[in-house]
């Protein structure tokens, strides 16, 4: 018999005892696992995007299973219509945790925040922050090169080729932070989605003092505190030079938009923008007096 055979042989036996093996092994040790858990992973997207802080949808369906409470449980692509049915399976309340929306801390578009420099290497946010300053003269802004997009499994983000910035589209947005996570200059922050889809805030990450961000972008925040002072709700702090707004405070009054002298703060979801509220109150204010 030649060598080539007795070698075909072995390996077939030895192949055969391993599947033995295994197959004693695999039915020795099985656990049967809770069939709810298949009920809820089926509910789920499984996009196992982490929004949830799990590491996969098999892993929070796991965790529904097994929980006592589901109030530090929730699937931000699931939505709340899901999460009711998954605490009908667990015979447990749902979570009433407020729905998150990524907001884009930058408004430096081509026309505020000029390119100084053009950038021809990968396409990549975090090759582009590694290798220099990026192709404007600030250091904290957009770098755009699409990180957040590619990013994104729900398709709610897309970059804007005429101010060269992320959009988000907060119809799809499921609050998971993904983008958050891609972005090397830490400019996406989940906020809440806001009563009605409205939110406020400081479109600007540039800690710089006042002259050097206006010289950098013209949309910069330059800390001169007038939109603190306006503010009656103790919602707006200033660190580094830069204004920031506490959604948790925040009464969407728009007082301290309407007196940034740059633009740097900005909302979402508003059926009047605050030149249109501020001209509506002006023409009501002279028919009063007239």
């Amino acid at each position: 018999m030649s060598s080539v055979i007795i070698a075909i042989i072995v390996l077939g036996v030895t192949g055969i005892a391993g599947a033995v093996i295994l197959y004693a092994v695999a039915k020795k040790f099985h656990v049967n696992e809770d069939p709810r858990i298949a009920l809820i992973e089926e509910l789920l997207p499984g996009a196992n995007c982490g929004g949830c802080g799990r590491s996969g949808c098999h892993d929070f369906a796991c965790a529904c299973a097994t929980a006592s409470s589901l109030d530090n449980l929730a699937c931000p692509g699931a939505g709340a219509e899901v999460m009711k049915k998954i605490g009908d399976i667990v015979g447990l309340a749902p979570s009433t945790a407020a729905a998150k929306v990524a907001v884009i801390h930058c408004n430096g578009s081509c026309t505020n925040r000029p390119v100084t420099s053009k950038y021809e290497g990968a396409g990549s946010c975090a090759i582009l922050g590694a290798l220099y300053i990026g192709s404007s003269d600030c250091a904290y802004g957009c770098l755009g090169q699409g990180d957040c997009v590619a990013a994104c499994r729900w398709n709610a983000i897309h970059m804007d080729p005429l101010t060269g910035l992320p959009v988000v589209d907060t119809d799809l947005c499921t609050g998971c932070g993904a983008c958050t996570a891609a972005c090397p200059r830490h400019i996406i922050e989940l906020r809440d989605k806001g009563p009605k889809g409205r939110r406020v805030w400081v479109a600007c990450a540039n800690k710089e003092r006042g002259a050097l961000a206006l010289k950098e972008c013209k949309a910069a925040c330059i800390g001169c505190s007038k939109c603190r002072k306006a503010c009656q709700h103790d919602a707006i702090t200033i660190e580094n030079n830069l204004s920031y707004i506490d959604y948790t405070k925040c009464k969407l009054c728009r007082k301290c938009e309407a007196v940034c002298p740059t633009g740097a703060i900005t909302d979402s979801g508003f059926p009047l923008t605050v030149k249109e509220v501020e001209a509506l109150a002006a023409t009501r204010q002279r028919q009063k007096n007239e």
